[in-house]
Formats: C-alpha cells, structure tokens, sequence
C-alpha cells in the first residue's frame, strides 16, 4: 500500500533524512519509533508532501507521489492526525468532522454516526467549539476527523503525546479496534509496550536512518536494542 524507498529530507541546507526506507501492507499496523529529533515527523511530512524530498521515492497504491501537493496525496487515501491536534478551534465538534468528510471510494464507511459509535464523548460534545475540548477530546477529534475522510491508510504522529492515563488507553483501544476492522495504520508513538500490543512491526530511526525494523516479539525480547534507541 505505503512504500517508501531512499528518502532524503533538508529543511534548508540541515539534511535530516539520509535514505529512509518503509513499507506498509493493506491491513498492517506500523510503528515509527524513536528519541526526540531523529526523523520521525520530517518521514510524516515527507509522505505528505508537507516537505519536498530532495531525493528517494514515496509510492501510495502503486501510484508515484513523491513531493505532490498535500491535498492530491490526501484525495489518494491517506488520512493524518498531525502533531498537536490542529483542530479547527472555532469550529464545533460537529463542523470539524463534516468539514473534511469524504466518500471517494464507494458507501463511505466512517460517517458522523459510525465516528461517535468509535468516541462516544464527541457526540456528547458535538455542538461544543474545538477549543473548548480538552487534549483528549481534541486527540480523539483529530482521529475522527482523519476517519471522516475515509482513508486507506491512517497516519497518527504522536498518537497519546500529553495524554492522561486514561485517555491513552481510549486511544489505544480505538486504535485496536481500527486494527480488527482491516485499518492500515502508521504510528509515532513513546508508549513501546502499549504499540507493541497490537502493532505488526516496528521501524526504528536514529538521526535520520532506519536502524532496526522487526517484529513485537523481536523488539520486546531486546531490552538493550530498546535502551540503545529509545530510552532517554
């Protein structure tokens, strides 16, 4: 579904991807891991289009999209739940998820009625503004809204970053659930233990390079490629 090959990234002359290679299959959880500034959200960017790649090749169903426009990557199926939520804050619940609903590929599946089926709490909250949620609600906002526009592929960066205990694990249950029901899923998340749990495999950067790709089992077995990578 996702393949990415060579992937170089700058953000002017600051080279910060050297040649990252990542693949997801339809249906397939994956997970980016690592430390604070070591690619991960310049990889999101890059597949999006929000930066151009100076070199390397993004595919999205076969299709070349490497350093299109964010809009036409997005009409091809990718759905993002950006860093920091960026709900449209004047806008209520309700108007936030209508805004970017979608139906490009036949009966939409994600709809109002199936989003608040997924987070209850934004349906009790629909007619509130989206600055007046707090960061869970406004996490569980950003991930309805990506469903509404009925993708094919959900990337999440940062997926429970500042989120209570609690509301952490509504996120990690939704995202299960997605798993069950045939999501293909991208994630940028700390919380290894809790990917671990459902995620098909994980790839790991370290200053702009992939360093390990593998299994839950293999990454859970390795507490020294987990101090080496991950740990602060």
């Amino acid at each position: 579904m996702l393949a990415v090959s060579g992937l170089q990234s700058s953000y002017g002359d600051s080279q910060v991807l050297f040649g990252v290679d990542l693949s997801i299959g339809a249906g397939e959880v994956v997970t980016l891991l690592g430390r604070n500034g070591m690619g991960k959200t310049t990889t999101i960017k890059s597949i999006m289009g929000l930066i151009k790649p100076r070199a390397g090749e993004v595919r999205f169903g076969g299709v070349a999209v490497t350093g299109q426009a964010p809009h036409h990557i997005a009409k091809l199926g990718i759905g993002l739940v950006p860093e920091g939520r960026q709900v449209f804050p004047t806008l209520s619940v309700e108007e936030n998820l209508i805004a970017t609903s979608a139906a490009r590929f036949g009966a939409p599946r994600w709809t109002l009625e199936t989003v608040y089926a997924l987070f209850p709490r934004l349906k009790e909250r629909r007619a509130n503004m989206g600055n007046q949620l707090s960061g869970g609600e406004q996490q569980m906002l950003a991930v309805g809204r990506a469903l509404m526009t009925n993708p094919k592929l959900i990337i999440l960066d940062e997926a429970t970053e500042g989120l209570a205990p609690l509301i952490r694990q509504e996120i990690w249950d939704c995202l299960k659930r997605l798993k069950r029901d045939g999501e293909a899923i991208l994630v940028i998340d700390k919380n290894v233990d809790a990917l671990a749990a459902f995620a098909d495999r994980h790839v790991i950067l370290e200053k702009g390079r992939v360093v390990w790709t593998g299994s839950s089992a293999a990454l859970l077995a390795d507490p020294v490629l987990k101090d080496r990578y991950l740990h602060v």
